[in-house]
């Protein structure tokens, strides 16, 4: 007897425990804890990240000199500078992340966002796809901050 495909889903059964001999139907994603993002210029980078974290729903739960930390869901995410880092920008295309893809919640919200986004340190990418440029059942918009870092906000 082979497994149903649900049953091979990685995550956390959020309708009875799995041990308990259950075929789950709704798996959740653990999730992230947090995720840190080191910055050279704190001060463009809180502009920036913070307008758009706020346009998400994040909450700015922490302050200090070199960083901050906003909050959404149960995890957070940190902007921050350090002695350690090695480049003024982010580049995308190297190793290691691309971008990070946020819930928008509707696809009018990810208009919003991506009408907006030019007036505080975003630049629309892939306009000449938008909203489409994953694919015809992804309503998306890509954006990018002066400092190369890359963002993905999805309608769901």
């Amino acid at each position: 007897m082979s497994a149903s495909p649900i049953s091979l889903a990685v995550g956390l059964c959020r309708s009875a425990p799995v041990s308990s001999g259950h075929i789950c139907d709704t798996y959740v994603m653990t999730g992230f804890h947090h995720i840190e993002v080191w910055v050279a210029d704190i001060e463009e980078a809180s502009r920036e990240w913070g307008w758009l974290l706020s346009r998400l729903g994040f909450m700015l739960t922490s302050t200090w000199e070199q960083g901050q930390s906003w909050t959404v869901g149960g995890a957070y995410l940190t902007i921050t500078t350090s002695p350690n880092t090695t480049a003024e920008t982010h580049d995308r295309r190297r190793p290691g992340v691309n971008h990070l893809a946020f819930k928008a919640d509707s696809p009018a919200n990810v208009d919003t966002i991506m009408a907006e986004a030019s007036e505080h340190g975003w630049r629309p990418l892939y306009h000449d796809r938008y909203p489409y440029a994953g694919g015809p059942d992804h309503y998306a918009g890509w954006l990018e901050n002066s400092a190369g870092f890359k963002a993905e906000v999805v309608a769901e």
